[in-house]
């Protein structure tokens, strides 16, 4: 099993941060790597919500990886599991209230099969990679003069 987390302090409050990552369109504008995200199936950010989205793959090659809400408790966690594409990973970002601020952790799972499992070194390298893509998130939202 291969687990990676990361954390981040983001001067906004916990709504504000909430509210823009439960929105799987902003997901682009602070992760690398996703090239499209369109709402599937269900109530947009909702428990039960699927989304299709491309993401870049191996070689630079586009791939799929559609995606699930399984839990969504506002402004305290968003939970997801992916259900399509070349690695079948859980995460979520778990939110906490620090004064006027919002911790952020993001947090990956996975078990690599077949041909990744081999691949564990860069495997987890990768899924670290992802999670240090808060400090994108912190950049973004800060950056904004409002939510």
């Amino acid at each position: 099993m291969a687990i990676a987390e990361y954390d981040v302090v983001i001067k906004r409050d916990a709504m504000s941060v909430y509210d823009f990552l439960l929105d799987a369109r902003n997901l682009p504008s602070w992760r690398s790597g996703v090239h499209s995200i369109e709402l599937e199936s269900g109530a947009a950010g909702s428990r039960g919500a699927v989304y299709r989205q491309t993401i870049a793959g191996p070689g630079g090659r586009t791939v799929c990886g559609d995606f699930e809400i399984t839990e969504a408790r506002p402004g305290a966690e968003i939970q997801y599991r992916v259900l399509a594409g070349p690695e079948r990973t859980r995460g979520g970002y778990y939110l906490s209230t620090e004064g006027g601020s919002t911790r952020v952790r993001f947090a990956l799972e996975s078990e690599p099969r077949g041909f990744l499992a081999r691949l564990k070194s860069p495997f987890r390298r990768r899924m670290k990679a992802e999670v240090c893509q808060l400090e994108q998130l912190k950049s973004v939202l800060e950056d904004r003069a409002e939510l």
